[in-house]
């Protein structure tokens, strides 16, 4: 058995055992039970009630260096993923990824024979197959161990004694999940709501392909919408104070014939003076234990901006649509690709994600 799967991982489970034939009603039940309060609020639970936290905690920067693996933090930072969200999967066990290795590197051969793997391939017909624990990046005790996915291969016409490579990278996490929801489950699902991706398209639908045969789960691009993207922008920023964002740079598309794009990018010291400006309590400057931060607030910060842009240049950009946010911290873009540059502030980054994928997910 696998070491890595073995030691201080965990699979949460709770409330009682359900038979495979009943679980997709029994999932759902338990996916509307966490929203019970809303209905008795007199809300639609579908809708009204499925929305971002309107406040939450100031990013505070975490030395996750100290308790993830290097080499596992290492591939998080820097790379751009590609985001989905993920239904809950069925009877997965964290202590079984090395037969879910072999099992997901004999499938994609299978596929790639059968053609089902449409693209011309430049790749051999071997590939290694690796799932594993990344230890050191749940929050609480109702999250799931994040688990990575990497698939090496090497080239077609390669030597014979030439090692194969990384081709494909992905990993499945929960961070600060929702524990209402997470203890709603019943006891053989295991929640990992974000997944994210990087490599050739098909490898992506081969191991999706996979887990959805294996753990009868679904999968859906998760796009990261304007409210989200105005969360980063006020978050990272947020964090100047610890680590330096270098700049704050926003893209917006306006509707126009043909449409226009605007980058605006804001010096990192004009962009923390106007943030504290719209802050109601204290800053992360005043104080260690800084306040929540408020929906207002960061609706607030995104106002000042676009006035700002308004006075120079006389073109109001609420009538477009933020399409990307990045600084140094990190990027993110509305089609749902994401890059953490800092690892300090991977969890903060990683904890708006899964609350933005356990949304997205159907009843």
């Amino acid at each position: 058995m696998d070491p890595l799967s073995e030691s201080g991982m965990r699979t949460p489970h709770n409330g009682a055992v359900v038979q495979r034939r009943s679980k997709t009603r029994s999932y759902r039940q338990s996916y509307r039970s966490c929203l019970g309060t809303a209905s008795r609020l007199g809300l639609t639970p579908a809708l009204t009630a499925r929305r971002l936290n309107a406040s939450r905690r100031a990013a505070k920067p975490q030395n996750v260096a100290d308790k993830v693996n290097p080499e596992h933090l290492a591939l998080l930072v820097k790379a751009e993923w590609q985001l989905s969200y993920v239904t809950p999967l069925y009877q997965f066990r964290h202590t079984q990824l090395r037969s879910y290795s072999r099992q997901l590197a004999a499938f994609i051969v299978a596929e790639k024979q059968q053609g089902l793997a449409v693209e011309v391939s430049e790749l051999h017909n071997s590939y290694r197959v690796s799932l594993s624990v990344v230890q050191g990046l749940t929050e609480s005790e109702d999250d799931a161990e994040t688990v990575l996915i990497q698939i090496h291969s090497k080239p077609m016409f390669a030597r014979q004694d030439e090692p194969q490579r990384s081709v494909w990278s992905g990993w499945l996490t929960c961070v600060h999940g929702s524990p209402e929801y997470l203890r709603s489950l019943p006891k053989d699902f295991t929640c990992l709501p974000l997944f994210g991706s990087r490599g050739p398209e098909y490898l992506s639908r081969v191991v999706k392909s996979w887990f959805q045969k294996t753990f009868d789960c679904c999968f859906g691009s998760l796009e990261i919408n304007h409210t989200s993207l105005q969360w980063f922008a006020a978050l990272w920023t947020d964090c100047h104070s610890q680590s330096h964002i270098q700049h704050l740079r926003m893209l917006w598309t306006i509707p126009a014939a043909p449409p226009l794009q605007i980058t605006y990018t804001v010096d990192h010291q004009d962009a923390w003076d106007l943030w504290n400006s719209v802050r109601k309590g204290p800053t992360a400057a005043v104080a260690e234990d800084a306040a929540s931060i408020d929906l207002e607030e960061v609706t607030g910060f995104l106002q000042a901006l676009k006035s700002h842009f308004y006075r120079h240049f006389r073109l109001d950009l609420s009538a477009g649509t933020l399409q990307q946010v990045s600084t140094a911290v990190g990027s993110a873009k509305s089609s749902g690709r994401i890059k953490m540059s800092n690892s300090r502030h991977v969890i903060a980054t990683l904890t708006l994600l899964t609350e933005c994928a356990l949304l997205k997910m159907p009843i």
